[in-house]
């Protein structure tokens, strides 16, 4: 019985180790979306390189899409850029642009400088759109199939290892 107060401590400890231990090997970037599988949220924005134009995920229905997810204030997507306009130029699926919480000048002149791969770019000024499709911080990109629905989630940003090996394969399969 002498050791038994001292056991239960014990292994009380060595479970919270055991938890902790599993925790500490997760990738951060492997966080499961809640919106996987579901409909991707509804938007109604204006383009950020042409305030007088908009654009509803409802006309983007029928076809398979990405959306990336950027700001010009944000070190790594400059860093994913080049990797955004290289995906945008295999023609798999057109890329559109999600500039989040960004100013419009900011904004476009990220694109001048370092080249816009968007079909279309569109601003989400007070972050709303963003909110809605669970954005953790920028960058994030998004696959949506043909019906709408969300079918991959990128958290922070691309790598070429991830547009190869899961991006890629995704689009290929959902444009049959």
């Amino acid at each position: 019985m002498k050791y038994l107060k001292f056991l239960i401590p014990l292994g009380l400890f060595l479970v919270l180790a055991g938890f902790l231990a599993v925790g500490l090997n997760l990738n951060p970037r492997e966080v499961p979306s809640p919106l996987i599988g579901k409909p991707a949220p509804g938007f109604d924005l204006t383009m950020l390189d042409a305030p007088d134009q908009r654009l509803k995920r409802d006309e983007l229905l029928g076809k398979v899409w990405v959306l990336n997810v950027w700001a010009s204030w944000c070190a790594p997507c400059r860093e994913e850029h080049p990797l955004v306009v290289e995906l945008a130029r295999r023609k798999l699926a057109p890329v559109y642009g999600l500039n989040y919480k960004d100013t419009r000048p900011a904004g476009l002149a990220f694109l001048r400088q370092l080249g816009n791969p968007y079909e279309a770019s569109l601003f989400d000024a007070d972050g709303r759109v963003g909110i809605d499709y669970g954005v953790y911080g920028v960058p994030e990109t998004f696959v949506v199939d043909k019906q709408g629905t969300i079918r991959y989630k990128q958290i922070g940003p691309l790598t070429p290892e991830v547009i190869e090996k899961k991006i890629v394969p995704l689009l290929k399969e959902l444009n049959v």
